[in-house]
Order: structure tokens, then sequence, then C-alpha cells
């Protein structure tokens, strides 16, 4: 803990923000394990809106901030920057419902006691965090002004059954890790796999190439929304040995052809290329924090109205 805030008080230092500026918020005082949020507050006192900034599956506040100056930038222009962590602490999956209104108490907290009400709401975030900042612009009765998601998994039909090929393709032996996990909580989470529980996938998915109605897509109606990914697909087949079948851009440029065809003119896909790397390990990877140009979308949001 005391290396990860000295990491933050460099990081404040070095965007000139005061280090007294960021703080976590507990929903339960008695346990801070989880059903917490980070608070990263602007240095002046007129504030130009809040991001809600969600961390990839198994992220902290802290490992966000090692990999992106997102939030600092944020919080420099003027917005209170939010960093949940839900009820199952770093393991959340997100887009289910518990974590929904877990995430749901922690905006009604962190409106109630900084006095948000009239303030101008954006929400987005990285991989699964991108999927449920999607999932929450869709059911949220109070809309964000704007959505975005990094290389974030949206169709979990395609999630199941890309893992299963990998299986297949590896052996069971030599199939990786995550793969074999998602497997089974993508089956938890769902109730079964896609064959049994396709309308479980459909309801709660943010996206689903095989539903003909377009749930989930309907919801977002003209929403302004952005979606980031870096379809390095010679990377993956080379380092991972998957392919765009097992890629998040194949659902990230689908939702937003079939938001735009619907006559949405504020959905945007941004593709990138070789921008992904990873900060603390100083390694190439396309599904990174980094593909996003910071002060671009900050800019971006804030010309939001």
């Amino acid at each position: 803990m005391k290396r990860y805030t000295l990491l933050i008080l460099l990081l404040l230092n070095s965007l000139g923000i005061k280090a007294q500026s960021i703080n976590k918020i507990y929903l339960d005082e008695g346990d801070k394990t989880k059903s917490f949020y980070t608070a990263v507050y602007p240095p002046k006192s007129h504030w130009s809106g809040y991001l809600v900034l969600l961390p990839g599956f198994g992220e902290t506040a802290e490992s966000v901030m090692q990999e992106t100056e997102l939030p600092m930038l944020a919080a420099k222009s003027g917005m209170l920057v939010i960093i949940p962590n839900l009820q199952d602490g770093v393991l959340s999956f997100g887009i289910d419902k518990t974590s929904q209104e877990t995430l749901d108490k922690i905006l009604e907290d962190a409106r109630s006691k900084h006095k948000l009400m009239d303030q101008r709401f954006f929400i987005g975030g990285f991989s699964m965090g991108g999927s449920t900042a999607i999932k929450y612009a869709q059911e949220a009765v109070d809309k964000p002004k704007a959505v975005f998601a990094i290389d974030a998994p949206l169709d979990f039909e395609r999630f199941y059954n890309s893992s299963i090929r990998d299986v297949r393709l590896s052996g069971a032996d030599n199939a990786s890790e995550e793969s074999l996990y998602m497997i089974d909580r993508i089956q938890k989470e769902m109730g079964g796999t896609p064959s049994v529980a396709i309308d479980a996938y459909y309801a709660t998915s943010p996206y689903s190439f095989t539903d003909i109605n377009q749930t989930a897509v309907k919801k977002l109606g003209n929403l302004p929304i952005r979606l980031y990914t870096e379809p390095d697909v010679n990377w993956w087949i080379k380092e991972r040995g998957e392919d765009l079948t097992s890629m998040n851009a194949t659902e990230a440029s689908a939702l937003i052809n079939e938001l735009r065809r619907l006559g949405n003119t504020n959905a945007e896909l941004i593709t990138t290329v070789n921008k992904g790397y990873r900060k603390k390990s100083k390694t190439r990877h396309p599904h990174s924090w980094s593909i996003v140009d910071n002060q671009e979308l900050i800019n971006w949001l804030l010309k939001i109205r």
C-alpha cells in the first residue's frame, strides 16, 4: 500500500494536482475490500462534471493509475473522477444485476456526498470495465451525457464460444487460464451455456450479434458513445494464437455499425495502430489503456452538453 501511495503522490505532483485531492470512500466502513470508490478531485472549486471510470477485470484504482494518466488529466480538466470497486472486489463481473446495483449505490453515495445532482455525468472503462459502463448506460434511469469503452468484450455469447474454441484448438492441458476461467464464470453468471440460456445472454450482454431484435443496442438510443479498439490481428495470432473471431474489435465495430444504421450519428468507432503498450510491464499489448488519446477524449466529453 505504501508503494501505491507513493506512486499516486508522484503522479499527482507531475500533473500539478495536490496530493490531498484523492480519497477512498467506503459504503461499509466495516469492510474495506469491496463496495467502495476512489475519488480524484479537481484542483479548482468550479467543477465541469464527473467521470465514472471503471477498471478492467482484476484492476484496482491504483493499478489503473499505473497504466493511464486519464484519471489525473480528467481531474485536472475540472472533472471529479470516481473509480468504483464493486461487490466482488476486483473480480466483479460488472454486467450482472448485482454488480449494476452496487454501481448504482456507489453513484448515489457519490452524488449525495459531493452534491453532484446538477453536474454533467460521463461513464467509461477499460475491458470488462468498459462492458460495465455500456451496460450501465443502457439500463440507468439517469443517463450519462456520454459513454466510452476501451477494447471491451460486449457479446458474451461470442466470448463464451471463442473461449470454448481456444480450449479445443489448444487442448485442455495447454489452454489459457483466462479461457478456462471465463468458460466457468460466464456459465455461472448466465445460468448455462448459450444453447440452453440464450435469453440470459441477450438480457445481460451489452451487445449480442445473434439477437435479431437488437434489444441491448436500442437501449443506447442517440447517446454519444465511443468504442476504442486496436485490431492488431497479426499480434494476436503470433503472441496468443488467437484471431479476429476472438477479438473484442468484432463486436465493437458491429455495435457502432448497428447504432449508426438506427440513426445514432454520435456513435464512433476509434481504431488505433501500434499504440497498445502496458506501462507497468513495458510490453507491447493492443489490449491496453494506452490506445486512448487521453486529452482528446477529455476534450470530446467536455464538449457534450
